[in-house]
């Protein structure tokens, strides 16, 4: 039977209105949503074919570079060797630095940063790439994605991968100490005593303090916006062309905020939610790490993995048996339950490594732990061309939140949060207690963004473990422009899905705009 596309209903609702009597709908809560979904398409034949909606604004042409800047340095073996993974012949890598302002908030428009870039292939139009702060580096993202999107895709762009400020070779953040790292992620998730974990996170606060300066609050999402628009300028192109996956999306909304009448095509593959209560924000990730290791226990049923039947058993008896036998790494600290969750989490946002991550959780459960831990050597452990993730991670997500947790509060909330989701609500929780010594953000939060721009395609997962679709669509319905398209499957983003991977093609090739609401199936 030949595949149907199915036009859904919009899932945004009086987009139009002030942003002021958006708040506080969005700070009621985690659950709400839309009250009908549509259907989605059958899973069979090609994927459906797209059609324009017919928006005030079109999508602008697409332009080629004019004057560009920047200079670029074959980067291709180094590249090949940093991915650790085959990527196509016909795709080269090249690597630039460009220079942006620092832009503190108690010196405006002052001090320099270095942004490093790297470019994927040699289509004629750039297409800047940004992935989650706590993610792989930019550059990194952009040379793996490059081995996965459509080649009309690489036909028509070149991928610009950036490595976001303070991370990878942008000017990367190293400011808390190695042990305190360990700290940070090490502590048990069920421990009731959260003095070791609130301790580390005011030596970490503290140390950054003292080492960063200036630097210290002009790492955020609003400034990066800044420092897109100083590459768009040097690509000498007229509009930014972008896509990003997951927290890095909030780099493109403040783009579209500050800029937006620079807007070319933009894809935004899920995003966090924009509620200003932290708490519930945190409860809605803990609350998709849980759906999508679910679907990852089903998936593990129908391959006939090692884990058998209740891959949260199975992870819960893993955490257990670290709990109690906590494993000696070789660098001299210890994996145990809390870094065994973390690797899991990890996983779990990878769906093209679930049948690793099994295979891994199988082996650690037999006393091997090399095969689990790797999936989070890269958070405390760092290189000179891989630096540690959680150092930039701390910095940008404390100074991207305007509020924090008295630390007498967090034991309470971090006991009822891991009583709610057994497996992962305690570890989630501990996110709290990073930022409580962090310097308060002074400015306001930044507004809802996109008034004026173009139509930007945004795309979610049913399950997501980092940007749950419940935040996507809330972050969705602030963007009176945003098309969506939803995937019903797991993991992190949906560009993994068929379906969805051909509505990104056409939207960004050919200028086709999707109805908003499509669903792609599993």
């Amino acid at each position: 039977m030949p595949r149907r596309r199915l036009a859904g209903p919009s899932l945004r609702r009086g987009r139009k209105f002030a942003l002021a009597a958006l708040v506080p709908a969005l700070l009621a809560g985690c659950t709400a949503g839309p009250a009908g979904r549509p259907p989605v398409v059958a899973n069979d034949g090609p994927p459906p074919a797209l059609e324009s909606t017919g928006t005030e604004l079109p999508l602008p042409p697409l332009a080629e570079p004019r004057d560009s800047s920047i200079e670029w340095s074959d980067c291709d073996e180094e590249t090949r060797e940093r991915t650790g993974q085959p990527a196509p012949d016909s795709v080269r890598f090249d690597c630039a630095k460009v220079t942006s302002r620092l832009d503190p908030p108690d010196l405006p428009g002052r001090g320099q940063i270095r942004v490093a870039l790297l470019k994927a292939g040699s289509g004629p139009v750039p297409l800047v790439v940004v992935n989650d702060i706590d993610g792989e580096p930019g550059t990194l993202f952009a040379a793996k994605l490059a081995a996965t999107l459509p080649p009309e895709v690489l036909q028509r762009f070149s991928l610009i991968g950036v490595d976001r400020r303070g991370t990878g070779q942008s000017s990367p953040v190293s400011c808390v100490p190695g042990e305190v790292r360990w700290q940070l992620v090490g502590q048990d998730p069920v421990d009731p005593d959260p003095e070791p974990l609130l301790d580390a996170a005011r030596k970490a606060g503290q140390q950054c303090t003292i080492e960063l300066t200036n630097e210290q609050q002009a790492l955020d999402s609003w400034r990066t916006a800044g420092d897109l628009e100083e590459i768009r300028d040097q690509l000498g192109v007229p509009k930014l062309n972008a896509l990003s996956r997951g927290e890095g999306s909030k780099v493109l909304t403040a783009y579209s905020t500050r800029y937006a009448d620079r807007i070319g095509r933009m894809v935004l593959d899920g995003i966090p939610d924009p509620s200003q209560d932290t708490l519930s924000v945190l409860d809605g990730v803990a609350a998709g790490a849980q759906s999508t290791l679910d679907a990852f226990g089903r998936d593990c049923v129908q391959r006939g993995c090692a884990l058998g039947a209740d891959a949260s058993g199975a992870v819960l008896a893993l955490a257990e048996q670290l709990r109690q036998s906590p494993r000696l790494r070789p660098e001299g600290t210890f994996f145990g339950p809390s870094l065994a969750l973390y690797s899991v989490a990890t996983g779990l946002a990878q769906r093209a490594r679930w049948p690793e991550l099994a295979d891994a959780i199988a082996a650690a459960r037999g006393g091997d732990l090399a095969k689990l831990a790797a999936f989070t050597d890269a958070l405390a452990t760092g290189s000179r061309l891989e630096p540690a993730q959680l150092d930039a991670t701390l910095a940008t997500k404390c100074n991207d939140t305007a509020t924090r947790l008295p630390a007498d509060q967090f034991a309470g909330v971090a006991g009822g949060m891991q009583a709610k989701y057994p497996v992962f609500g305690g570890l989630v929780a501990q996110q709290l207690a990073w930022c409580s010594p962090w310097p308060v953000r002074r400015e306001p939060l930044p507004p809802a963004g996109g008034y004026g721009a173009p139509p930007m395609l945004v795309t979610s997962s049913a399950a997501d473990p980092v940007t749950p679709e419940l935040g996507t669509i809330r972050a969705a319905d602030q963007l009176p422009n945003a098309i969506r398209v939803s995937w019903q499957g797991a993991g992190h983003g949906a560009l993994s899905s068929s379906c969805v991977s051909d509505a990104v093609r056409a939207f960004l090739v050919d200028g086709k705009v999707p109805s908003d609401g499509t669903l792609c199936p599993a």
